[in-house]
């Protein structure tokens, strides 16, 4: 397994405002969050259907693709092939529906999930050997009703649970950052402690 840092990071989602709160753009949340943290900005380069961002102090390139989640994989190969980055110095970061909200995966390679982004992003990389941070949104517990459940907001409960997870991600990147990916898979797919409740003031 490659220990190098990752070139490219990747958040999956779908394009336009209808979709910007869904749980199927998760991956676009941590996206985003990293490019605040970098202080970069998105710009969109046509070229490699997406929205992309050089993060000079991350050492690393931010993509969101802007096409659709089924044909995520046109455009991270495109940028791949472009600038010669390798499938195992990726990372993608998308909604997992087999995590409940507020829990997070880091593995590299290993089966897809019937996650379509996926599916197409190893298609056009020619490999599932590439790092994937998997963001819980859990499941509505009946297949079908999968589809309509990901196109739709997290309850605000949920929303806040995915959003302290990604959260304990940010805070991980420099370990990632280094290469370590062993101790960030350590520290990311150790389940948060539940919070504790609050004392009532006396009276």
């Amino acid at each position: 397994m490659n220990a190098n840092p990752p070139r490219l990071i990747v958040g999956l989602g779908n394009p336009g405002a209808e979709y910007t709160e869904t749980r199927h753009n998760a991956g676009f949340w941590f996206c985003e969050r990293l490019a605040d943290e970098f202080k970069v900005r998105f710009a969109p380069e046509s070229r490699f259907h997406g929205l992309v961002a050089n993060a000079r102090e991350a050492g690393a390139w931010l993509l969101m693709p802007q096409t659709f989640m089924n044909r995520s994989g046109q455009s991270v190969g495109a940028f791949a092939r472009f600038y010669r980055i390798p499938a195992s110095e990726i990372l993608v970061v998308h909604d997992e529906l087999d995590i409940p909200p507020g829990q997070l995966r880091l593995k590299f390679g290993g089966g897809l999930g019937g996650h379509n982004g996926l599916k197409d992003t190893s298609a056009h990389l020619g490999t599932n050997d590439y790092w994937r941070l998997r963001i819980g949104i859990g499941h509505p517990g009946d297949r079908s009703e999968v589809v309509n459940y990901v196109l739709k907001p997290p309850r605000r409960e949920e929303r806040e649970e995915i959003d302290a997870a990604i959260e304990r991600a940010l805070a991980i990147w420099p370990q990632l950052a280094a290469g370590h990916w062993t101790t960030a898979t350590t520290r990311l797919n150790t389940r948060p402690k539940p919070a504790k409740n609050k004392e009532e003031p006396s009276s």
